[in-house]
């Protein structure tokens, strides 16, 4: 591997949102970095330490870093990685498919005006979705059970018409999946099962049963439901409508992965991954054991693809689930309440795309999916014309933005950031942050919350300015804005993330 001791981390502009980080020797394609120069400086060393580790690692071919990148898990929170030859569970994360969807509702924006009703609506979603690490169905009275046969055909075989009916879940929501279901390493359902079965019977998957019971729940740290207020750009209004938007209406943003299955899965590829990087003696690139990788084609490689879409496939009925019992909650509180899903869209996933004319392995580490209209994996598919929707969560005081890919996402790997990113460490947060000044700005914007006290590392201080973050999006000619979300309520856990 290139020595990168004494590099000197300049990026150096290309755009008015642009910039690209050389390798060491002009060792290969250099990694793109989309940020305002504002942005750019909330880049630390450690960051750009982290991506040029990832970019020289064995078989990567491209790097991309977004506005919201910050310090991660071997590679950089924020970042896109490719590779035609290897895979690495690294730029995925242990929170496999962690996603975000959007579920616009009928109500007017005055439905929910007054305090009252959104409290009620509080209760009632949270007796149904129970929220932070390890909780499940049995915190939510009015939760739905699934049981152990169940959850296994769920893993293997993902948001099918029959799993989404056996969940009171409206079947035609999964046209609104990015992916909907995940298959095994040679493209069969049948590699999942063989799979899930030899983890459970080698002891490797003793908490299965107990995991399969946080299907329909909100994990801790930055994983929340919003009750939003739709505002649709003047100059979007055609887009909106084929995203199912509505104007001045109400809508629920959630924020959630494959909770503790997805991270008992990820957690065992990294101790059989660096294992065999320690019987081999194989060095980790740049001496981190959390870039560990395998070839493609490899046993390891095939384990570690199988596991990613049983963890998928959880994440996905997760977020299924947690709709169809949020809608069933503002039922309760405003009977006759209807919604539809807008979109449902990952931002910690690996997936086979066409880079630089090669079918290519492109691991979205906090990165989202960026296809504008007329990309050929759209076809068939309702936005085939206009792009898919982009949610991208902000803060609860400064908002949150649905948007759609412009042809300019091509630079970034069809990719562009999965929110605003913190500029503070958790830690950083607790120690710098004041309780009562967090909990009364809340107050002040009247957004309630189920928290007494809002967390501290979640607050909106603790991220970045997202107004630069977007604008680094669309002066790099990566997408458009569509509408603004704006909160009405945040249900939330001060528990630890599971990302």
């Amino acid at each position: 591997m290139t020595n990168t001791a004494n590099y000197n981390y300049d990026l150096i502009p290309t755009g008015e949102a642009t910039a690209i980080l050389p390798l060491p020797g002009d060792a290969g394609q250099p990694i793109t970095v989309i940020g305002t120069p504002a942005i750019r400086e909330t880049f630390d060393n450690d960051c750009l330490k982290q991506a040029l580790n990832s970019r020289l690692a064995p078989g990567v071919t491209d790097l991309v870093i977004n506005p919201d990148a910050h310090i991660g898990y071997g590679a950089p929170v924020g970042c896109v990685m490719a590779s035609p030859t290897h895979i690495y569970p690294g730029p995925v994360g242990v929170d496999i498919k962690c996603s975000m969807s959007l579920l616009q509702l009928d109500l007017p924006a005055d439905a929910v005006a007054d305090k009252p009703v959104r409290r009620a609506l509080i209760e009632a979603i949270c007796q149904r979705v129970p929220t932070g690490a390890g909780k499940g169905q049995r915190q939510a009275p009015k939760s739905r059970r699934v049981h152990e046969q169940m959850g296994r055909i769920i893993a293997a075989e993902g948001a099918t018409k029959q799993n989404l009916e056996m969940l009171g879940i409206p079947r035609h929501w999964r046209h609104r999946c990015e992916d909907a279901a995940h298959v095994g390493h040679d493209d069969t359902n049948a590699a999942l099962y063989t799979r899930l079965d030899r983890l459970i019977g080698e002891g490797r998957f003793r908490s299965f049963a107990n995991k399969i019971t946080q299907l329909g729940s909100y994990g801790g740290g930055n994983h929340f439901g919003e009750c939003e207020i739709v505002h649709v750009d003047e100059s979007q209004k055609e887009t909106a409508k084929v995203f199912g938007l509505k104007d001045n209406h109400v809508a629920f943003l959630s924020h959630c992965g494959s909770r503790g299955f997805g991270h008992d899965l990820a957690s065992g590829q990294f101790r059989a991954m660096q294992a065999k990087f320690n019987q081999w003696a194989i060095p980790f690139p740049g001496g981190d054991r959390q870039l560990c990788y395998a070839p493609l084609g490899t046993q390891e490689a095939n384990d570690y693809l199988d596991d990613m879409a049983l963890g998928a496939n959880f994440a996905t009925i997760n977020h299924m689930l947690i709709n169809a019992l949020v809608l069933e909650a503002f039922q309760e509180i405003i009977p006759g309440t209807t919604g539809n899903l807008v979109y449902f869209i990952s931002h910690n996933i690996a997936r086979k795309e066409i880079v630089n004319n090669k079918v290519s392995w492109v691991m979205r580490k906090g990165a989202t999916r960026a296809f504008p209209a007329g990309h050929h994996a759209l076809k068939d598919t309702p936005f085939e014309n206009t792009g898919h929707p982009i949610l991208l969560p902000g803060d609860p005081q400064r908002g949150s933005a649905v948007m759609v890919a412009q042809e300019g996402a091509a630079q970034s790997l069809y990719s562009v950031n999965h929110g605003a990113g913190r500029i503070l460490g958790r830690k950083a947060a607790k120690r710098q942050l004041d309780q009562q000044s967090i909990d009364q700005s809340f107050e002040d914007q009247d957004i309630l919350t189920n928290c007494r006290s809002y967390p501290r590392d979640e607050a909106p201080a603790a991220y970045k300015d997202f107004e630069e973050v977007l604008g680094s999006v669309k002066g790099a000619g990566l997408a458009t804005e569509v509408a603004r979300l704006k909160a009405r309520f945040v249900i939330k856990d001060a528990s630890k993330a599971d990302d």
